[in-house]
């Protein structure tokens, strides 16, 4: 029997929902879940997250710095307690694949950059495993948009010859990939806003963390010429290679919109910003084709009102999430990043030119060594 080749994927996401920590094993054509772990994301860390985000005068630099230490503390802690979860040992793992908490994605302008943070190095040295990190700058140096990176991950595991098959992420932000059934012609893209503005308004209304179940836009009415204004912004009609994130969809541009609709009653503005997440994605999937099949990972399957509403706007679909195909929705994008590093480790390619715009397939991030 061959030896383990044990791999840890670290992602956090727009949602900035927790730090999914992840052990994979890349021994068989399969990746195999070994165990999973989401460490919460502390009120204090959470908070100065989200004012870097957001551009602001003060010092950033300095809180850019500080925080990209405590990211990296937190990281390390969800691999530690991850490991404290099963019988495998730090010198058993080849290395952590860490995506960092993304707090600039700026691919379109002249001198395009992508920022995650999430310091590696203090990682590797907290867990004592290798850290290979800062995955999407390379795509961007050759002109891709540094994201989406997971279809490569997608076409490796969920492509069967000759089916149609689309692979759909609802993290904070929507991506899908497209998997034709022939490994030329795989495409994706993100769509637009997946949780991220029905997690903002039920925050901001309830003060819940998220609307459990899409219950409570389930409770309200879609109003047609609100949902037409927001299906109108630019983003939906560009065409691929693109991404998006907090810096498009935001609670600036969301306060904007609302300003000729704010007499709705609560509930009809969450019905109608959960229908903009399910007709966008519909939208670009059903331009991609009319048939196949649809899997669904990420929080967003979580949401059963939002998963009825998507299946009813993607009528040639047979809809399911991603266990229909044997890997947990929950933990997807964190064992996305394990094979990103079992792919820099091993000196193969992880991004698809197709998706992302880059001029050419490369070997992606950097490995910090523990030692």
């Amino acid at each position: 029997m061959s030896k383990p080749e044990y791999f840890i994927g670290l992602m956090s996401g727009t949602s900035m929902d927790g730090v999914d920590a992840v052990l994979v094993d890349f021994t068989a054509e399969q990746p195999k879940l070994i165990a999973g772990h989401t460490e919460a994301i502390p009120g204090h860390l959470l908070k100065g997250l989200q004012r870097l985000c957001q551009a602001a005068t003060d010092d950033e630099i300095n809180r850019l710095g500080r925080l990209d230490r405590s990211v990296g503390k937190l990281f390390a802690q969800a691999v530690n307690n991850l490991l404290a979860k099963t019988d495998i040992t730090a010198e058993q793992v080849i290395a952590i694949g860490s995506h960092g908490q993304t707090v600039r994605h700026m691919p379109n302008l002249e001198m395009g950059f992508t920022l995650q943070i999430g310091d590696p190095n203090t990682i590797a040295v907290e867990t004592n495993i290798d850290v290979i990190a800062d995955f999407r700058r390379k795509d961007v140096a050759l002109g891709g948009q540094g994201a989406p990176l997971v279809p490569a991950f997608h076409q490796q595991v969920f492509a069967k010859q000759g089916q149609t098959r689309v692979i759909l992420n609802i993290g904070g932000i929507a991506n899908i990939t497209y998997l034709p059934g022939n490994s030329d012609d795989v495409l994706g893209f993100d769509t637009g806003p997946g949780n991220t503005l029905i997690d903002y308004f039920v925050h901001q209304s309830l003060g819940h963390a998220f609307d459990e179940n899409g219950a409570w836009a389930a409770s309200g009415a879609t109003d047609p010429e609100f949902l037409k204004q927001l299906l109108s912004h630019s983003y939906f009609s560009l065409s691929a290679p693109k991404s998006t994130g907090r810096e498009l969809f935001n609670q600036a541009w969301l306060e904007q919109q609302l300003a000729d609709y704010s007499h709705l009653d609560q509930e009809d503005i969450q019905s109608t910003l959960l229908d903009l997440t399910c007709h966008s994605i519909a939208n670009d999937i059903n331009k991609l084709s009319a048939t196949g099949e649809l899997f669904v990972c990420g929080g967003g399957a979580l949401n059963t009102e939002l998963m009825q509403r998507l299946a009813r706007l993607v009528p040639g679909y047979k809809m399911d999430t991603t266990a229909g195909l044997g890997v947990d929705a929950k933990w997807v994008e964190g064992i996305a990043f394990a094979w990103l590093a079992m792919r820099h480790h091993n000196d193969l390619p992880a991004n698809l030119p197709a998706v992302t715009g880059a001029s050419r397939p490369a070997v992606l991030g950097g490995r910090f060594r523990a030692r």
